[in-house]
């Protein structure tokens, strides 16, 4: 299990203060995002109305489904599966730097959704970069009229190595 990074945590926080427009809870960094309560707020606020109702408080098991509906909406919001953490990662604090990495996936999401305005988090993510080729550029190609870039192997050959780097010659 990676070790956790207390200032990509503070990051973190920050982030969500930010797109909140509000300041979280005092408290350690899981004990503020534990219950769900901050985490779908934030997500209604990237997403409005994305997580129709959360409990704000309750038991544990009511607390535990805040965070189900979050991690359904970060997926439906475009968070890859392997970047979202299993509810006891946060609840029982067994994985948090896998909540923070999620976090981070959510802030870099944010980018592809050209209706989200706010604050972003982590690197700016690549664009497409789309190439259209002419039909006469393909057929080239096809052709094996390859462009000097591939280079040449014009009188390179192993001729005179013998196995294992052994050269032949006595």
């Amino acid at each position: 299990m990676p070790a956790r990074n207390a200032e990509q945590e503070a990051e973190i926080l920050q982030w969500i203060e930010a797109v909140l427009e509000e300041p979280l809870p005092k408290g350690d960094y899981e004990e503020v995002l534990k219950n769900g309560v901050v985490l779908c707020q934030l997500m209604n606020k990237i997403s409005p109305g994305c997580i129709k109702k959360f409990k704000t408080s309750g038991p544990a098991f009511l607390l535990m489904e805040n965070i189900s509906s979050f991690q359904k909406a970060v997926k439906a919001y475009g968070v890859p599966d392997e970047e979202i953490f299993q509810t006891p990662d946060l609840f029982e604090a067994r994985n948090i730097p896998q909540v923070t990495l999620c976090l981070y996936a959510l802030g870099r999401t944010t980018q592809k959704h050209s209706e989200y305005d706010g604050p972003t988090i982590g690197p700016k993510m690549s664009e497409e970069n789309k190439r259209n080729f002419s039909d006469e550029q393909i057929r080239k190609g096809r052709d094996g009229q390859v462009g000097l870039q591939a280079g040449s192997n014009k009188g390179a050959s192993q001729s005179g190595l013998g196995g294992m780097g052994n050269t032949r010659h006595m």
